[in-house]
């Protein structure tokens, strides 16, 4: 089964988390067929290209209890939820400007009863709030996420994505760290992925 491979590579994930992540694909196939918030070519994929690819921020760092973290333009909740799910003791807020979005992202919080998670519809340079990392998913250039993550305190920006990104690291006035999960992952789809990480 699809659902194995985060067992493959969170052998120590608890049985409750792992029957919440099992629960995901339902609810996401339910919802999609309402308001389009995974690609349908990858829903056969599910479990590797969203939430393995959420969780691989786990593999680089660890949220300690009580941390905030603010997923920016979080979609259909990813990072975000597959993270909350993972770190139950931190505090998650997860936010983007498209409502249908939130609304997809507050049912699945519902049905997973996740107390650690909030959601609001929000640009992110308008959220006026404070937080310990910011996490992010193939939402935008990292010039514009430090832009928007300024006010924020922030002390780490995690970003996944994809590609070359020489170019559009290279007018960072940031510490960088650049971790390719390949590195982690055999699978294929993680070939060109990389993990940024702003300090």
């Amino acid at each position: 089964m699809e659902i194995d491979i985060i067992k493959k590579y969170f052998p120590e994930i608890k049985e409750t988390q792992f029957q919440q992540i099992k629960q995901l694909l339902p609810i996401y196939a339910t919802w999609n067929e309402k308001i389009n918030v995974i690609s349908r070519k990858d829903t056969a994929n599910f479990y590797e290209r969203h939430v393995l690819h959420s969780l691989s921020i786990a593999k680089v760092i660890s949220f300690e209890k009580g941390a905030k973290i603010l997923d920016i333009g979080t979609g259909g909740g990813f990072p975000g939820i597959p993270l909350a799910i993972l770190f139950p003791e931190a505090e998650f807020t997860l936010i983007d400007s498209i409502g249908k979005k939130i609304q997809v992202v507050n049912e699945v919080v519902k049905e997973l009863d996740l107390k650690n998670v909030q959601t609001q519809v929000v640009r992110a340079e308008n959220l006026k709030e404070d937080f310990d990392y910011i996490v992010t998913r193939a939402v935008a250039k990292t010039a514009d996420l430090l832009y928007w993550s300024k006010n924020k305190n922030a002390k780490k920006i995690i970003a996944l994505k994809g590609g070359d990104l020489k170019d559009e690291l290279s007018v960072v006035q940031k510490n960088i760290r650049l971790i390719a999960l390949k590195d982690f992952f055999e699978e294929d789809f993680f070939e060109s992925k990389k993990i940024v990480i702003c300090s």
